[in-house]
C-alpha cells in the first residue's frame, strides 16, 4: 500500500463518517458535494469528518484508486464504502441511508 492509500485508509477507518469532497462542509466547491453535505446534515450525522481533496493532490487522486470510483464526493461508513453524489441520492430517497447512518 502506498503512503497515499494508507494515509485515506487511515482517515476512513479512523473515523465512522468520512466524506472526501470538492471544499468544505461549511463550504463546498462542487454542487455534488454540496448536494453529499446537505444529505448528511438531513440524516442528523453530527460526526462527519470531510476531506477536502482540493487541499491535497495526493488524496485528490489516490481516493479515486483506493475504492476503484471515479469521481468525488466520495462516502465511507464504518470504513466502508457507500459511494458518491448520486448513490447517496437514491439510498436517501430509498430510506436506505438514514439507517446506515443511525439517523
Amino acid at each position: 500500500m502506498s503512503d497515499v492509500q494508507q494515509r485515506i485508509d487511515t482517515l476512513v477507518k479512523g473515523h465512522r463518517v468520512v466524506l472526501f469532497m470538492k471544499g468544505t462542509a461549511q463550504f463546498p466547491q462542487c454542487g455534488f458535494s454540496g448536494r453529499a453535505v446537505q444529505i448528511l446534515n438531513a440524516c442528523g450525522v453530527a460526526d462527519l469528518k470531510t476531506v477536502n481533496v482540493l487541499e491535497d493532490e495526493e488524496i485528490r487522486q489516490g481516493i479515486k484508486g483506493y475504492a476503484n470510483w471515479p469521481t468525488i464526493p466520495q462516502l465511507y461508513v464504518n470504513g466502508e464504502f457507500v459511494g458518491g453524489s448520486d448513490i447517496m441520492t437514491e439510498m436517501y430517497q430509498a430510506g436506505e441511508l438514514q439507517p446506515l447512518l443511525g439517523a
